[in-house]
């Protein structure tokens, strides 16, 4: 999965984000574009995504992250770039 279309992007998210079925959300959400990575959550009350695929999909992915699923209130998305990672093969949530 590399090519020059391709773009990796990891982002910690804030909010009202934990216990609203983020992760579940955000996995489903990035199988829906072909996206493969990983998410999480991490202390602070905060979720960690790092996500890879075609960059236009990635893109749209980021705008889903400042929504997020129904419940959930995000109020900050902090996005770096990152290397893309061919070790994954879907998306997947961590614990």
């Amino acid at each position: 999965m590399k090519g020059p279309d391709m773009k990796a992007i990891r982002c910690q998210i804030r909010g009202h984000v934990q216990g609203v079925g983020f992760r579940y959300s955000a996995r489903e959400r990035a199988a829906d574009l072909g996206l493969t990575g990983w998410v999480r959550n991490i202390s602070g009350g905060r979720v960690e995504v790092f996500a890879q695929g075609e960059s236009g999909m990635v893109d749209v992915f980021v705008t889903w992250l400042h929504d997020g699923p129904t419940a959930a209130r995000v109020d900050h998305v902090d996005e770096v770039p990152a290397n893309v990672d061919q070790r994954f093969a879907a998306f997947e949530i961590r614990v």
